[in-house]
């Protein structure tokens, strides 16, 4: 439900103002609970703020306090274009903004107001979905992410995301504590095991142990989503988390590697916004003439694959990776840095898979337009990024505002 809020200079005929105001509303077409000047529940619902006359400016000024405790959302200022009402709602925007605060001007066709405000609405929805969200630190993020670091305080400001560090003490002995099941990762890993190498065979049990210890975290912890410090598991359990990370994706858990924080919120971020899961993968090759970039990684979730085999983890040739064949299309290539102060999301075209040797066992090809090269080999984000489905930039830009 959509409420509309009022602003009206007490110099303004009352009936002239009211009259114009039916007239407009009812020209949007919307589904509204009109509040007027009572400003008591603003928040509850997405609420506009109706500028109907000029002369409001002070009144928006001594409002302001009021409506940040009440709500963190972005002020919507909607214009009906009389009254002086489009020159008001610019000088309380740009107030706004000098105040460092989000804020945009709603004006307009009837059709545009109603398809900013659809856009609105679902990026509300997608940031209510991450407020008060737990997400676990499974070890320490793995040393060679000498960039990837990040600010607590600024995450859960921002986002209302909390950061959860659990020991990796703790989740090896919850693994410790369960036992392999042969038979439940065989049907939970299908033809996939069936087609595998007899090394990879043996290493399933141990791997889908990995998940189950993993989802217990889960639900100790209350968490939507997890990254681990996967490579420890090669020397303490001489296994992978590859498939356990897969699983977890494909069943709406956001699970990341090596202890990536920045990457883990990336992928937080585009199923907020997409509803689907994330690749997470290493930038590997790129042409900047043509745009073309190979992002590979060993684990991909098996929710946005149309088919995966089970090969050998690809650095260290043992354990469970995964070779996932992810649809051809429009992508989004998205990170955010870890302190939220800038972030990449760049739309192009997945146009084909690959299973080199010398790579990670999930290979896509990714066309992007030839000028984002630059920002890769001049100023990237750290390493990982996140592949999502569908061109969806403008999404991820509205709601970083």
């Amino acid at each position: 439900m959509i409420s509309i809020f009022t602003l009206t200079s007490p110099l303004h005929d009352k009936a002239t103002v009211d009259a114009v105001t039916r007239e407009f509303l009812d020209s949007l077409g919307l589904e509204y609970s009109f509040k007027g000047d009572d400003f008591s529940d603003y928040g509850s619902d997405l609420s506009l703020i109706y500028v109907r006359t000029g002369g409001t400016e002070g009144l928006f000024k001594e409002l302001l306090p009021t409506l940040q405790g009440l709500s963190r959302q972005t002020i919507l200022l909607l214009t009906s274009g009389k009254s002086n009402s489009l020159a008001a709602s610019m000088e309380i925007l740009s107030y706004l903004r000098r105040e460092g605060q989000r804020g945009e001007i709603l004006h307009g066709s009837p059709a545009y107001i109603r398809s900013r405000l659809e856009a609105v609405s679902r990026i509300k929805t997608a940031r209510r979905s991450l407020e008060y969200t737990t997400l676990g630190i499974v070890g320490h993020p793995s040393d060679w992410l000498i960039s990837s670091d990040f600010d607590r305080e600024t995450i859960f400001d921002r986002l209302g995301i909390n950061l959860q560090y659990i020991p990796m003490e703790e989740f090896m002995e919850e693994y410790s504590s369960l036992t392999d099941d042969l038979q439940r990762s065989r049907e939970a890993t299908g033809e996939a095991y069936m087609g595998s190498s007899t090394a990879v065979k043996q290493a399933v049990p141990g791997a889908f142990r990995l998940y189950e210890a993993f989802r217990t975290l889960v639900s100790e912890y209350g968490l939507s989503g997890l990254t681990v410090r996967c490579f420890d598991l090669l020397g303490s359990v001489h296994n992978t988390g590859c498939l356990a990370l897969a699983r977890l994706n494909s069943e709406g858990i956001v699970a990341g590697c090596e202890g990536d924080v920045p990457a883990m919120l990336s992928m937080m971020i585009g199923r907020a916004v997409t509803g689907v899961s994330g690749f997470q993968a290493n930038p590997s090759r790129i042409d900047p003439e043509s745009g073309e970039m190979v992002f590979s990684h060993c684990t991909v979730p098996l929710d946005m694959v149309s088919s995966f085999k089970l090969d050998t983890h690809f650095e260290s040739g043992i354990g469970v990776g995964i070779r996932g064949h992810i649809p051809e299309g429009p992508v989004t290539v998205f990170k955010v840095a870890g302190d939220l102060s800038r972030h990449f999301a760049c739309e192009g075209e997945l146009i084909r898979n690959e299973a080199k040797p010398d790579l990670c066992r999930t290979q896509v090809v990714v066309r992007l337009p030839a000028g984002a090269a630059s920002y890769f080999l001049t100023d990237p984000i750290g390493n990982h990024h996140i592949i999502l489905p569908g061109h969806v930039a403008a999404e991820l830009e509205e709601l970083l505002k």
